[in-house]
């Protein structure tokens, strides 16, 4: 088992690694926030986040020598399920075909002030 860290993508917000890479096959990609990688800043909206955070993901990925498309699992926590339809929208635009597993559900808060957080796991 190793930790992973990239530089491009946020880094943690607590004490905890990116992703870690076990057996040099899985990755499990730590839950990832909606931060503009070039600002840093939370945008207000969940849309934006949405788009911030699988952009953040597949950096992650890439530099670890994953593709989106070795995703097998993913987990999305949202403030409000009422964002379902439009999360759920900006998700299939960015998987396209691949449909990996996935859980989704509301949380009463999440870290930052994010509207949504999303965690993967990735196989070759």
């Amino acid at each position: 088992m190793k930790m992973f860290n990239t530089k491009n993508a946020p880094q943690a917000v607590g004490p905890y690694s990116q992703a870690i890479i076990l057996d040099d096959k899985k990755i499990f990609v730590s839950g990832q926030l909606g931060f503009d990688m070039k600002t840093m800043i939370l945008p207000e909206h969940v849309e934006q986040q949405t788009l911030n955070i699988l952009e953040n993901i597949n950096s992650i990925l890439n530099d670890a020598g994953y593709t989106k498309r070795d995703i097998f699992k993913t987990t999305i926590m949202l403030k409000n399920i009422g964002d379902f339809i439009i999360v759920n929208e900006i998700y299939a635009n960015f998987f396209e075909d691949h449909k990996p597993a996935r859980s989704c559900f509301e949380v009463s808060n999440l870290p930052k002030e994010a509207l949504i957080e999303i965690e993967v796991i990735a196989q070759y």
